[in-house]
């Protein structure tokens, strides 16, 4: 397959976000709280276990009263946030303000970090000719994080799920996002995490390729060994 276009899913295919452990250290700062290091363990292991984490590890049991909003999450800020901050209310987190600065840290540029060799993959495309375009299902703004580390200028389109209303599968962010590069679905390629969500591309008659969402130090090279960069032209 020769490809013209390249579209790309967010968390856990070019961005991995930081660890719980992290995530909640940084929120505590933010807040000027301290957190004896036996309380931090417990509460990371809580917060792990609820999912409350975005782009984090999924939530081992999702409360039946958030089982709607969950649903949704992606499809609207408002559902997302009220999703997630949702799941670390019921961790039962000593400071109830915890929830918000939780949720406010993991968008920012600081809370993520691209593949090791997410740059030199984009960048490869970009040489070539190649548009490129980012598909997520998100309920918030991440072209600052892409921008903080350089790779905005990358990127040509941004198709997001929350801005639209819609979430992968939905062969419409797909189609959509072709029509914005300029490209026949049947020149582009899909690369994402999700078999299901991503995989939603097939539909519109895009390629799909798929890379395994782990921890930055333990895919340095996932993305380069798709060989993209080698199906441009």
């Amino acid at each position: 397959m020769r490809i013209k276009g390249a579209l790309f899913d967010f968390s856990g295919t070019l961005f991995r976000i930081e660890s719980v452990a992290s995530w909640l250290r940084a929120a505590l700062d933010h807040r000027g709280a301290a957190m004896e290091q036996a309380d931090l363990d417990r509460y990371t292991r809580r917060l792990t276990a609820a999912g409350a984490l975005p782009g984090g590890p999924s939530p081992e049991r999702v409360p039946s009263e958030l089982a709607p909003v969950w649903a949704s999450r992606d499809s609207s800020a408002r559902h997302h946030r009220e999703a997630y901050t949702g799941l670390a209310r019921g961790v039962g987190l000593p400071d109830p303000g915890l929830c918000d600065a939780l949720y406010d840290r993991h968008m920012e540029p600081a809370a993520w970090e691209p593949y090791p060799d997410a740059a030199e993959v984009l960048g490869g495309l970009r040489d070539n000719g190649t548009a490129i375009g980012v598909v997520s299902n998100i309920g918030w703004d991440p072209r600052p994080v892409f921008r903080a580390h350089g790779l905005d200028e990358l990127i040509d389109v941004y198709v997001l799920s929350y801005e639209h209303g819609v979430q992968k599968p939905d062969p419409r962010l797909f189609r959509t996002a072709c029509t914005l590069l300029g490209h026949d679905p049947s020149d582009v390629v899909m690369v994402g995490d999700d078999r299901r969500a991503d995989g939603g591309a097939v539909a519109v008659g895009c390629g799909v390729r798929f890379v395994d969402h782990l921890p930055v130090s333990e895919r340095p090279d996932g993305l380069r060994a798709l060989g993209l960069v080698g199906l441009t032209g």
